[in-house]
């Protein structure tokens, strides 16, 4: 019970650590959208900055996984399958940060909520492929 409390704290940190660098460079990268954008443009640009945190922040979080949350040794098995689950995990990211940008929150705030419902289910995804 312990060990498992203790890879829920890591997978915490890990995850709060990867959170920040995807959301800081989200933010950072949508600040270069020039306010002329059409609403269009705008949005593509926002998906594309998304995209882009979403990839530096998948790198670091594949090493922190293997080494630090779940202490196991990273294989191409486990990559394998940690891509597969980041890649649901990315696919329902970007339909939850569309979705609550076109319910009209702001780019800088619509990704919180998509955090939170994102978060939770890739823990479970990505422990089910790293320790298999």
């Amino acid at each position: 019970m312990q060990g498992k409390l203790g890879e829920v704290i890591r997978f915490g940190i890990v995850g709060g650590l990867a959170t920040l660098i995807q959301y800081g460079i989200y933010y950072g990268l949508i600040q270069l959208i020039p306010s002329s954008a059409s609403k269009g443009d705008a949005h593509l640009w926002t998906s594309v900055a998304m995209t882009v945190g979403y990839v530096v922040s998948f790198v670091f979080n594949f090493i922190a996984s293997t080494r630090f949350t779940f202490r196991v040794k990273a294989n191409a098995k486990r990559g394998a399958g940690f891509l597969f689950s980041h890649i649901v995990n990315y696919c329902l990211q970007m339909l939850t940060l569309n979705f609550f940008l076109w319910l009209g929150l702001s780019k800088a705030v619509a990704p919180i909520p998509m955090f939170c419902i994102c978060v939770p289910i890739n823990f479970l995804l990505v422990r089910f492929f790293l320790k298999r």
